[in-house]
């Protein structure tokens, strides 16, 4: 009854665009680390490990949404350290001393985030005596261990994910349908984005970069420094703007030269 009466509903139709789009813009982090970790394996188990990390993301969000009661109170403190920081122009401490699961969860999400960017970093720029870059395959990825990694990182953005779908409507109706119209736009997106990723070098150490980003953001959070994401993703934008000219100019040199 509740969902015929959600069909006829022109609020409900425009909380559903307005979650997908949050959806799907916060899917974005959560793509390209599934894309950087599977363009690591083999190029024939890259799409099976793709479809495999966005359905357990699905699989992750549609369980939390079943458990949204519980999913809310990880946002009440499991501990206090009793530190009185420094307080900004409101009287309210700079960050928070009262954590919650999901301060918890933030944290070691980004500083896994931040391990892994870093490690990969160093991976790609890392020289031998030979001048050759590392071997991909010495990196130890395998099928395995890339689901584990994307597991990890799907728990973390599951929950900032479905926190946020709890902040902007009270229907698990449109919740549901939101998540699996942005899951459906990953998996869809996640092959072409994986080869671009994978056919411009520079775009994986930008992606790097990102994932970096996201990762300090992650931790802020965790300690109740709330970054705009809308900077986050400003900043992200401006950076493959600029990254796609690079690109152009590259490419409209390289024709010069073969005309040459």
């Amino acid at each position: 009854m509740e969902f015929m009466h959600l069909l006829t509903d022109p609020a409900a139709w425009a909380a559903l665009l307005a979650l997908v789009i949050m959806e799907i813009v916060l899917g974005i982090d959560n793509l390209i680390f599934i894309s950087i970790v599977t363009n690591k394996l083999p190029e024939s188990q890259r799409p099976a490990a793709r479809r495999v990390g966005i359905t357990l993301a699905l699989g992750l969000r549609l369980l939390l949404l079943a458990a949204i009661a519980w999913l809310v109170g990880l946002t009440a403190p499991v501990f206090d350290l009793g530190i009185t920081g420094e307080l900004n122009e409101h009287g309210a401490p700079v960050f928070e001393t009262a954590f919650s699961w999901r301060d918890i969860i933030l944290i070691a999400g980004g500083l896994f985030l931040v391990w892994k960017s870093t490690t990969e970093i160093h991976h790609t720029i890392d020289i031998e005596p030979s001048g050759a870059l590392l071997d991909k395959q010495r990196l130890g990825t395998n099928f395995a261990s890339a689901i584990v990694q994307i597991i990890l990182l799907d728990m973390v953005f599951s929950v900032d994910s479905i926190l946020t779908a709890i902040g902007m409507t009270d229907h698990l109706p449109i919740m549901i349908v939101a998540v699996i119209i942005a899951v459906t736009v990953m998996l869809v997106a996640a092959g072409p984005v994986s080869d671009f990723i994978n056919a411009n070098p520079s775009v994986v150490m930008l992606a790097l970069s990102f994932l970096l980003m996201i990762g300090m953001v992650l931790i802020a959070d965790g300690f109740g420094v709330h970054v705009p994401k809308a900077y986050v993703y400003a900043a992200m934008a401006f950076s493959m703007f600029v990254e796609v000219l690079n690109m152009l100019a590259r490419n409209r040199r390289a024709k010069l030269k073969a005309g040459q």
